[in-house]
């Protein structure tokens, strides 16, 4: 652990030295973030983060690089490149290489059309939006022409969600009547040609709407589960009956189409997006089902509507989920829907920030409600308190977590 913990020292100052000598530009955060369950006071997070970005901007070529280091409890390092990518600008088009963090779509806290980077799901959905999605390595062309916009991008090398491992609280396996022996096999991915991602969006811009067209040939971001069931002699009921469970993970291939707008009417703006999912499985209870696993089509979309006045802010989108072809043996619900509700306050000239962001779980009456007060002390220095707070039903997506609501302090110097 000291021998890590030096070595990456030694990088931070050898990248420090450079920088200085090639005029790079340096900024970053440090923070201190401190998380306790309200269930029995347990501190659930103990992390310090030095974040840092090397930014080099010239007329032709730009470059970035972004390095992240985390320390859990006292000695728990984890060190991680989340962007390092070198920009080439031409007269009609950009082209963007390396590990890069892609962001798409117009919804806010929901992942419909913003597919191209993977989430960190390793807390749920309780990071900051921006540090949630995983740098991909990736050659991404922006071709401008008028007020439009065609992106084009190539994911050579595959990157999954990164779940919740066992023993965290954030980790919620099913119950398997029997216990189950896992093949991870199948599970990796590996980085050829054929085996690449594909994804294209049409962007335009004009006075009375903006939208995205956008399609993806992909690879699905968690795995499913195929289980191959073995039935014989139970010894012990001394009865006939499941007797084993072998599980193997193993990611599909998707086909994406979707879009989304965003338009202003009057004090509003109106947003929506949505994608239809070609290729899913789905976990099913259907005893005739080969591996367990149901393929399906769905649509997915969102519909937001923002209003601000002064120094307050509003913001509401409703979100449905459509699994096409539904059977009653699917785990999942046939529709799928949840709420967001945002309001957000700016006082003391805009150095007192009141925020309140919920999800709601429409179909089993579930929520996730996320108030917090940020005091900006400086530009550079900012104390932020907050909860999370999980309440309702334990089938639901946010019921399930009701023993980790927490509070939690976060305290930031930007330089």
């Amino acid at each position: 652990m000291k021998t890590k913990g030096l070595l990456l020292a030694i990088i931070i100052l050898a990248s420090s030295q450079l920088a200085t000598a090639q005029n790079v530009d340096i900024n970053g955060f440090a923070r201190n973030y401190t998380g306790m369950l309200y269930d029995n006071g347990e501190f659930n997070m103990l992390q310090n983060t030095l974040n840092l970005n090397f930014e080099k901007i010239g007329d032709k070529v730009a470059f970035k690089a972004n390095p992240m280091l985390f320390l859990y409890d006292i000695d728990s390092l984890d060190f991680t490149m989340r962007e390092i990518y070198l920009d080439l600008y031409f007269d009609n088009f950009d082209i963007r290489v390396g590990k890069q963090q892609i962001v798409w779509g117009k919804a806010d806290g929901v992942f419909i059309t913003d597919i191209v980077s993977p989430l960190n799901l390793f807390e749920f959905l309780l990071p900051d939006f921006d540090e949630i999605r995983i740098g991909v390595y990736a050659a991404k062309i922006n071709y401008y022409f008028g007020n439009s916009t065609v992106e084009a991008i190539w994911k050579p090398v595959y990157a999954g969600n990164i779940l919740p491992p066992p023993g965290s609280i954030w980790y919620k396996p099913p119950e398997f009547p029997v216990p189950p022996v896992f093949d991870y096999s199948k599970q990796d991915i590996d980085p050829t040609f054929e085996n690449s991602e594909f994804y294209l969006k049409y962007s335009m811009t004009s006075s009375a709407i903006d939208f995205d067209l956008m399609g993806a040939y992909i690879w699905d971001q968690t795995p499913s589960m195929y289980v191959d069931k073995e039935f014989g002699f139970d010894t012990v009921t001394n009865q006939p009956g499941l007797i084993g469970l072998n599980i193997t993970p193993e990611h599909d291939r998707l086909n994406v189409l979707g879009g989304s707008f965003t338009s202003t009417i009057k004090s509003f703006v109106v947003r929506g997006e949505a994608a239809y999912y070609n290729g899913k499985y789905f976990q099913t209870a259907d005893p005739m089902a080969e591996g367990a696993l149901s393929q399906n089509d769905y649509l997915h979309y969102v519909v937001g509507l923002d209003y601000s006045m002064g120094h307050l802010k509003l913001s509401a989108q409703f979100i449905q989920k459509y699994i096409m072809d539904y059977n009653d043996f699917i785990d999942e619900e046939e529709f799928g829907n949840t709420m967001t509700f945002l309001a957000r306050y700016d006082a003391v000239r805009e150095t007192l920030h009141l925020e309140l962001f919920s999800y709601v779980g429409l179909n089993y009456g579930d929520a996730l409600i996320r108030p917090k007060v940020t005091y900006d002390f400086s530009d550079s220095f900012s104390i932020l308190l907050g909860s999370n707070i999980f309440v309702g039903d334990e089938r639901g997506m946010f019921g399930r977590y009701v023993d980790n609501s927490m509070i939690y302090t976060k305290i930031k110097y930007n330089f």
